[in-house]
């Protein structure tokens, strides 16, 4: 099927409106968090920060200057989400196939699915201001994606013309992507948790330590379930289950620390801090497997279109 390259081109633009529209979203954000008051002490003591415990509703208020800004930031979230999606469709219709074959479709797969994990995650708690913290490393990926990893609208090779992309690519990179949340809100549990009185703003840790296991409760099975099509695939096209290339030992060290991640939450000695660190350890390896492994090591998995 040829490539319509208007649309191509069309998906390009949405691309690139939506990374922009993220970047002011993260200058609202930083507003939020720069002008809004630290809880005070007595009510720390009292355990009445927002998200530690159910508190009566109060007396409904004006917005505050940050708190609009805040909503702002939320808002554009939402529209560059809502561009992101129009880019990954057009490119798909353009080559009339799944629009993730290689690294930079996979990449803008991954941040939109990081991005619509955000912005639900933010309806469930009060994290709206961690948004700049949350959607920098989003648009350094979507830049890297769209310059560094950016690939021509065309046919995918023949390796890769299989159903199986459809679903083992899709599930992997949404997955991925979702893992990123709870990376992100790990690593400023161990931020917070370590000095809670110089970042006074954050979340509490408790709350952060619910966003980051949450988040990966959902992400964890689709992760496990990504493997497995893999697999499925990998015997199909080269007549094994597993064969131990660089992609699927990376992807099977990720699966296990994040495996001892939720054990380590569930157990009370190890539930804080050092349920954290593998946490980030786990976000570590998932960043490490889609830049290095991707773009460095050759192997079977050698699809990255550069």
């Amino acid at each position: 099927m040829p490539v319509n390259e208007t649309l191509s081109t069309y998906s390009d633009w949405t691309y690139n409106s939506a990374a922009g529209v993220y970047v002011f979203a993260i200058m609202l954000y930083l507003v939020e968090q720069a002008f809004t008051r630290a809880p005070r002490k007595e009510a720390v003591a009292a355990g009445r920060i927002p998200g530690l415990v159910e508190q009566p509703k109060p007396p409904k208020q004006e917005l505050t200057r940050s708190e609009r800004f805040g909503r702002m930031g939320a808002a554009l979230t939402v529209l560059g989400a809502g561009l992101h999606l129009a880019s990954l469709v057009l490119r798909g219709v353009a080559t009339g196939r799944a629009p993730w074959g290689n690294m930079y479709e996979y990449m803008s797969l991954l941040c939109l699915a990081a991005v619509v994990t955000w912005v639900v995650l933010m309806t469930k708690f009060p994290i709206r201001k961690l948004g700049g913290y949350v959607l920098a490393p989003i648009v350094v990926l979507m830049f890297l994606g769209g310059t560094v990893l950016y690939a021509e609208a065309a046919p995918v090779m023949p390796a890769l013309q299989s159903y199986w992309l459809v679903i083992h690519v899709s599930v992997i990179s949404i997955s991925s992507g979702m893992l990123l949340i709870p990376g992100v809100a790990s690593i400023l549990f161990l931020i917070k948790n370590k000095n809670p009185e110089k970042f006074p703003k954050l979340p509490s840790a408790d709350v952060l330590d619910r966003i980051a296991y949450r988040s990966t409760v959902v992400a964890f099975p689709l992760f496990t379930a990504g493997i497995i099509c893999g697999a499925i695939w990998a015997e199909a096209a080269w007549g094994r289950f597993w064969g131990w290339d660089p992609k699927e030992t990376v992807a099977f060290v990720s699966w296990v620390v994040y495996a001892a991640y939720l054990h380590a939450r569930a157990t009370a000695g190890w539930r804080g801090s050092g349920a954290a660190w593998i946490n980030s350890l786990g976000f570590a390896f998932t960043v490490f497997n889609l830049f290095f492994i991707n773009l460095v090591t050759s192997g079977l998995h050698s699809y990255a279109g550069l």
